[in-house]
């Protein structure tokens, strides 16, 4: 192993970064100038890649395939809307509630879908999904509309900024913080041990198994962790909404199979898939919507064709390809005579010592 070194980062990871710092940049001067639907484009889109990502930690790294995710979007927005409207408190405190609410939800949650396996999961975590908006469908009688929806009153959008452009501002900088939040978050979980565990999980669980690995314990806490993060995503839906109902705010269409549809095509199992689906995702919604019932046939047909040339997805066909990764989760053992970017040193600790016989218990 002598001359041997580690390579932490390659010339396409530190581009990327660079690239990422320059685009953050301009997408926090957005409101300075985009328009107001400029601004709630990219905030739609911050919202999808959120949920893209987390939705892809779940299933892609974990092995959940969760098609009741929706259950979590729909009660952080009837979190914020009660803070809202019973409680008339500031919105803001609705955010860090609906993510702790929903992870306190997620453990019985848990613990009851964590029983079945495979399509049996999926069913059942939908099923849960169909309980909360059933529910949210006779709160009437408390004051939140019902099945009819409800609004949040403006005094209380009010108390987020006084004017409209700070309003809209402010809330496009945490729908911001969201995406960018979660991207953040998965790529930092992923370069942690319990990135590596999850890696081991989605190449091979019996082989993960074998080494030591709790499998249910670290899908447990994934599913909690992820539960959270997308209850503060559907508080954040709320604020941006102003108007929620039972089927828009648990609707399996749009916070469950348009978010499957956008890893599908991106790349499940990649951090980057998400944020390359979530791209053609809009750019088809922006030039293909107006041909009606057409569209989710182009959609339909576009997802089947890249499953069936590129199962991985397009940055999956991508990086086995060119062998791209713009966030690299893993280290690299290169030889010293070779090339390599931001590298250290990897020197033994001592000279092996030669062969004495088995191994001592």
């Amino acid at each position: 192993m002598s001359g041997t070194r580690i390579t932490r980062a390659t010339t396409a990871s530190r581009i990327a970064a660079a690239v990422a710092v320059v685009l953050a940049v301009l997408l926090i001067a957005a409101p300075w100038w985009g328009s107001t639907a400029t601004l709630r484009l990219v905030g739609e889109m911050m919202v999808y890649i959120a949920l893209a990502s987390l939705w892809n930690l779940l299933a892609g790294y974990s092995g959940l395939v969760s098609v009741g995710q929706q259950a979590y979007v729909g009660l952080g927005v009837y979190i914020t809307v009660t803070v809202s409207v019973l409680l008339k408190w500031h919105p803001y405190f609705s955010i860090p509630l609906a993510g702790v609410a929903a992870a306190l939800l997620a453990v019985p949650i848990a613990a009851l879908v964590f029983r079945l396996q495979g399509a049996y999961f999926a069913i059942g975590t939908w099923v849960v999904a169909e309980v909360f908006r059933l529910t949210a469908a006779q709160l009437g009688s408390v004051g939140l509309g019902g099945g009819s929806g409800t609004s949040i009153p403006t005094a209380t959008m009010q108390l987020i900024a006084p004017g409209k452009f700070w309003r809209e501002a402010s809330i496009y900088w945490l729908l911001l913080l969201l995406g960018l939040g979660a991207l953040a978050l998965v790529y930092s979980l992923l370069r942690s041990r319990i990135g590596l565990a999850l890696t081991a999980i989605r190449d091979s669980e019996i082989a993960s198994s074998s080494l030591g690995i709790n499998i249910s314990r670290i899908k447990y806490a994934v599913y909690i962790a992820v539960a959270g993060m997308t209850g503060m995503v559907g508080s954040l839906i709320a604020l941006q909404k102003i108007r929620v109902s039972p089927d828009a705010a648990f609707s399996v269409n749009d916070w469950t199979a348009v978010v499957i549809f956008i890893v599908v095509i991106g790349g499940i199992g990649t951090i980057e898939g998400p944020v390359v689906g979530t791209l053609v995702y809009f750019l088809l919604r922006e030039y293909l919507a107006d041909l009606g019932p057409a569209y989710l046939m182009i959609l339909g047909a576009l997802a089947i064709a890249i499953m069936l040339v590129a199962p991985q997805g397009l940055w999956g066909f991508v990086k086995q390809r060119f062998g791209l990764s713009l966030f690299p989760t893993g280290y690299h053992v290169a030889d010293a005579a070779g090339a390599g970017d931001d590298t250290i040193s990897a020197q033994p600790a001592r000279a092996p010592l030669p062969y004495q016989g088995a191994p001592q218990p």
